[in-house]
């Protein structure tokens, strides 16, 4: 049995081992570069696909741009539309005010009261005249004051003609607020 020979089974088992490793290493190395390949591929395609979702976000932005801008427009046209409005409502509430003003100027003209200039600016009326007496312009102002379409009424002067001596009559200047009605309520 001493003479039994092993190194060709020996050899032949070690070829047999380092072909098993070699295929290992080859096997490995050939896992290795799918596992990394295969990694590459869904990487590159997950930024393909962020970046398709990127463009799309940012075409959405642009357009949602657009429409904002659109909406400025309109709320600014809206804007002016209610202005337009409101300044028209307020035009055809204070549309009888004119009439009224008169009418009430009229009615309160007291006896031995004359009225040479009447202005207005805005709500406030500026009234000159003559009378006959203090009593007149004061009779005036109550009357003035007691009327739905006016108040406030505000002596600025009085002032006798002591030229005419049959007719001394008194200049006279004051202020009334015209208060407009709008649907039933007084505005100030």
């Amino acid at each position: 049995m001493a003479g039994i020979n092993l190194l060709p089974w020996r050899e032949a088992a070690r070829k047999k081992s380092q072909q098993q490793f070699v295929m290992s290493v080859v096997a490995a190395v050939a896992f290795g570069v799918f596992v990394v390949g295969a990694g590459y591929t869904y990487m590159e395609s997950r930024i393909s696909y962020q970046n398709q979702r990127n463009t799309y976000i940012q075409n959405e932005i642009k357009r949602l741009d657009i429409a904002l801008k659109e909406i400025k427009t309109l709320d600014a046209n809206r804007k002016a539309l209610l202005d337009r409005i409101a300044v028209i409502e307020r035009l055809q509430s204070t549309r009888p005010a004119i009439v009224h003003l008169f009418d009430e100027m009229v009615n309160a003209l007291p006896k031995g009261l004359y009225l040479s200039k009447l202005s207005q600016k805005e709500n406030k009326i500026k009234l000159e005249g003559k009378a006959e007496s203090s009593a007149r312009v004061s009779s005036y102002m109550n009357r003035l004051n007691a009327s739905p379409w006016l108040s406030s009424s505000d002596l600025n002067t009085i002032k006798v003609d002591f030229k005419n001596n049959n007719n001394r009559l008194r200049y006279f200047s004051l202020n009334v607020t015209q208060l407009l009605k709008s649907g039933g309520d007084k505005e100030n």
